[in-house]
């Protein structure tokens, strides 16, 4: 035999297995959906041949160490399309049995209906809500930019990774994608990567009924490297990946014209396959349509186990260089090294907050917002992963890091992100960044606009990232903007949150320890933030504000009469209120309460000590909904809060007339007793 013709049995071998592994991961895709009887298998079979593409010849990864720092990440944007990373994920060796993907969709399973961070190894973010995953991409490719430039040195490229996604129409249709792809091009994130699966089918028909914008010529217009192609064929693919990884100046987009449901002899290209399973006698078509066995269900030939470990060990190898290269510059740069490995486990430097600025009542009264831009700057300083920004309104949100310069392709090291009025992309821009590790991400907005982030807020709860929300101008306080700027149910809405923790301080030093919490503790944090100026209440134990809610005033010998909880500026007008009741001869508890999941967490003696069951009356104010207050006032207490829309009138003069005076308080509580 020749040496011509061993090549040729070798080709011939290889295009036997690049046909067989893509037909691995539809049927994969189709029995999982079959047997589970629900789930989303036409997309995953139109997928196939991109995914197989791009895993077997470009993406970075280790599946025995998935988190591997400078790893390619991979977001499946449209997560519906969920079976097509769980075949991916078993087939190059991730800890993700066959069992597994057999057990789609059912109780405590690895294989939930929607890839989940932190649930299934190898997947890099909580997708679902379409476009998210588009926006999560963007602020993986700006966050490797930032850590690169900070630990980068000459032939030390710790960080020299592509992030790759996946979306498809409805990610496309969705705003935030359109957010986050504007500011993407603007920012010039050439390592990032994005497949279009362009199948034109959705749930309610052909694209055609919706979505006929020319959307290569929406990209390019927001600065993006555009390609058309196959999603069908190979080499097309192979090549517009190696021409996307070329382009350093510019996102990519390769709009990739695909079959929903390819190879179904009677269900592709149509809505039919995208949100149910085939049935079995078109599974059998499909199956002989494409030359697979009928029988086992689930199967996974050896040429393909056995094609799969070049690309696993192409990414081995690929750690292998990388952790030689780590030894090296731990040795060369031991405290920089010291510092990579403390930011990307997420922990906090010794003496972090030392000079954190403290506040007396004798400099007068402040803003929580003024406060938290002075305890930002003061962090910056010790916290260099600190990285963030507001959706233009960094003057107003105080969120701007004065020492520190605009993060862009020109000053990759710039710690102020601009994001735009882009509040919903911003929000998943910070999950993104959370999501990939060596910064700490904030970002700015009014309350009132916590609206167009709620989907990037849900998932950083869902998640447990470490993201922070900065929402300012917190009241009707705000005045004179009207009823469009201020926010009523915004503040019990972000409550409703699981695993969100709402902080609203009740003055400057509080808003401090809110901060302290916000980098310590797991999890995102919403800080609630004045406009107005309130004073310095020298009377507050600011470190209490770990707990949730604590005594102000006890009222004295004996047990209070009547109890009055407060929060953020309420406090204050609450006090006053204590005061004239005082003199009249009325003993009044007054509770502070900035968080309401910090004392939940408390044990049961301590929120006794805090709201005895023996006060009775009790009265809660706060600037904003009364919805949800009843739990702590109880049916014999009263809600001094706002359940109707604001008008346009100063600050002052607002809280007037919705009742937030000295007066009404005393009136109220005189009333209870």
């Amino acid at each position: 035999m020749t040496s011509q013709e061993v090549m040729t049995d070798a080709q011939k071998s290889t295009s036997k297995v690049t046909s067989l592994f893509p037909d691995t991961i539809r049927f994969l895709a189709v029995d999982a959906a079959q047997k589970a009887g629900s789930g989303h298998p036409g997309a995953p079979m139109g997928m196939a041949d991109m995914g197989f593409v791009l895993w077997d010849k470009y993406l970075k990864f280790d599946p025995e160490s998935p988190r591997w720092a400078d790893r390619d990440r991979f977001v499946l944007s449209a997560g519906h399309s969920c079976l097509l990373l769980y075949s991916l994920l078993h087939l190059y060796g991730y800890d993700l049995p066959i069992e597994e993907v057999k057990n789609y969709r059912q109780w405590g399973s690895l294989t939930p209906g929607h890839p989940e961070f932190g649930h299934t190894p190898g997947v890099e973010s909580t997708t679902g809500p379409l476009g998210q995953g588009v926006a999560n991409a963007v602020g993986m490719a700006l966050a490797e930019r930032i850590v690169a430039t900070r630990f980068n040195r000459p032939d030390f490229n710790l960080v020299d990774h592509f992030t790759y996604v996946i979306c498809s129409d409805g990610d496309l249709m969705e705003g935030v994608s359109a957010e986050a792809s504007s500011m993407a091009g603007h920012q010039k994130l050439g390592k990032l990567i994005v497949l279009y699966d362009d199948n034109r089918i959705t749930i309610g028909g052909s694209t055609e009924i919706s979505f006929t914008e020319d959307v290569g010529a929406r990209y390019e217009a927001y600065g993006w490297h555009v390609q058309r192609i196959s999603g069908h064929d190979h080499a097309a693919i192979s090549e517009a990946l190696k021409a996307a990884r070329d382009e350093i100046d510019k996102p990519s987009m390769i709009i990739a014209r695909t079959h929903i449901g390819f190879g179904s002899p009677n269900k592709q290209d149509t809505p039919g396959i995208h949100g149910s399973p085939l049935g079995e006698e078109e599974v059998q078509n499909t199956k002989k349509n494409r030359g697979w066995p009928q029988d086992p269900a689930f199967l996974v030939p050896p040429e393909v186990r056995a094609h799969a470990k070049h690309a696993i060990g192409r990414g081995q190898e690929a750690h292998r260089v990388w952790q030689n290269m780590w030894q090296a510059y731990e040795a060369k740069y031991p405290d920089l090294a010291a510092e990579w490995t403390r930011t990307h486990a997420g922990t906090l430097p010794e003496g972090w907050d030392t000079n954190l600025p403290v506040f007396k009542s004798e400099d007068g009264a402040m803003s929580t917002r003024g406060a938290s831009g002075k305890i930002l700057n003061a962090m910056a300083k010790t916290l260099p992963e600190l990285v963030g920004g507001s959706a233009d309104l960094e003057p107003s949100n105080m969120t701007l890091l004065n020492d520190e310069s605009s993060q862009s392709a020109e000053v990759p090291s710039g710690r102020n992100i601009h994001f735009g009025v882009r509040e919903h992309a911003m929000g998943s821009l910070c999950n993104g960044m959370a999501y990939h590790g060596g910064v700490r991400p904030y970002n700015g907005t009014f309350l009132i606009f916590s609206d167009y982030q709620r989907p990037a807020v849900r998932l950083a709860a869902l998640v447990k990232l470490n993201s922070t929300f900065i929402y300012t101008h917190d009241s009707i306080a705000l005045g004179a903007d009207g009823p469009t700027h201020q926010p009523i149910e915004h503040l019990m809405s972000l409550r409703a949150i699981p695993g969100l923790t709402v902080i609203r301080p009740a003055d400057a030093n509080e808003t401090r320890v809110a901060w302290q919490v916000a980098m310590e503790r797991p999890g995102p944090v919403a800080l609630i933030l004045t406009r107005q100026n309130i004073p310095v209440q020298a009377e507050l134990q600011s470190d209490q504000l770990r707990k949730g809610a604590y005594v102000v005033r006890d009222g004295g010998d004996g047990t209070p009469e009547a109890m009055i909880i407060a929060t953020g500026s309420e406090l204050a007008l609450a006090l006053e209120a204590a005061d004239v009741l005082s003199a009249d001869g009325v003993t009044v508890q007054v509770v502070n309460m900035p968080s309401w999941e910090l004392f939940e967490e408390q044990p049961r003696e301590y929120k006794e000590q805090v709201m005895p069951a023996s006060i009775k009356y009790r009265l809660a104010v706060e600037a904003g909904a009364t919805m949800g207050w009843w739990k702590y006032v109880g049916s014999f207490g009263d809600v001094l809060g706002i359940d109707q829309f604001g008008a346009s009138a100063p600050g002052d003069r607002m809280l007037s007339e919705m009742g937030f005076t000295v007066d009404e308080v005393v009136r109220r509580t005189r009333k209870l007793l």
